[in-house]
């Protein structure tokens, strides 16, 4: 089954659900009318541009009232790194909503990232947020590294990916270089593989982009130490040079 493939009349009528019952003034009506027996020749991220349209349309009150209230939507949190897209993949069109509108709150919208990534990814979410307030964003993201939730730790590196896959280029850990820095050295040492591969995806898009600077970070770090999770981290950012 294809990603897209659950995003279909049947989703679409649970999502209403769910939001109704954290929103009571929501138009659940409007909302499948607008959906149901559409979706099925879109892609994927078609289908969830044309949810999160209808999610727009058919919610009354501001942001901040919405957001607030899908606090009390998100479920449990995930028991281990795995499982994001397996089982909180019904929570993507949120995620997209918070990506379209969430400069209207930004401190909002962020305290609710963190809560979003422990059931569902928040590194799309997060990016404009980074491109309208990159030092008090990543300012919160240098605390999320020293989290106790992978998942929170894993979005404090993987939302500041300059070349994240499926997203617009970010440039604010070249702009931002400091604050970017200090975010990976801070997960070096992470003991989850989840983080590991993020940082070292930092690493490869620096190279990318920027070697000197990505050589500059490893070169800071190797004059504290080794590790394994280093070791291992460098390697991976290291893969595709010669």
């Amino acid at each position: 089954m294809k990603h897209k493939d659950y995003y279909n009349d049947d989703y679409i009528f649970s999502l209403s659900q769910k939001i109704l019952c954290v929103l009571p003034d929501f138009d659940e009506t409007s909302f499948c009318q607008s959906l149901i027996g559409r979706l099925e020749d879109k892609e994927l991220f078609a289908r969830l541009d044309y949810i999160t349209d209808a999610m727009q349309e058919s919610m009354k009150g501001d942001y901040s009232k919405n957001i607030q209230a899908f606090f009390d939507m998100l479920g449990p949190e995930l028991e281990k790194p795995e499982g994001m897209f397996r089982y909180g993949w019904w929570l993507w069109p949120v995620g997209r909503y918070v990506e379209r509108l969430g400069n209207e709150n930004w401190r909002l919208s962020l305290s609710f990232l963190k809560e979003l990534t422990k059931r569902f990814t928040g590194e799309y979410a997060i990016r404009p947020l980074l491109r309208e307030h990159p030092k008090e964003v990543m300012d919160e993201l240098i605390i999320w590294t020293t989290d106790k939730n992978v998942h929170v730790r894993r979005l404090a590196s993987e939302g500041v990916r300059i070349r994240l896959p499926w997203s617009q280029k970010l440039s604010v850990a070249l702009e931002e270089f400091e604050r970017y820095t200090t975010i990976l050295t801070k997960l070096k040492d992470d003991p989850e593989k989840f983080v590991q591969k993020s940082v070292g995806n930092n690493l490869n898009d620096l190279y990318k982009e920027a070697p000197k600077k990505a050589d500059f970070i490893i070169s800071q770090w190797e004059k504290t130490g080794k590790s394994k999770a280093q070791d291992w981290i460098i390697k991976h950012g290291r893969r595709n040079q010669k």
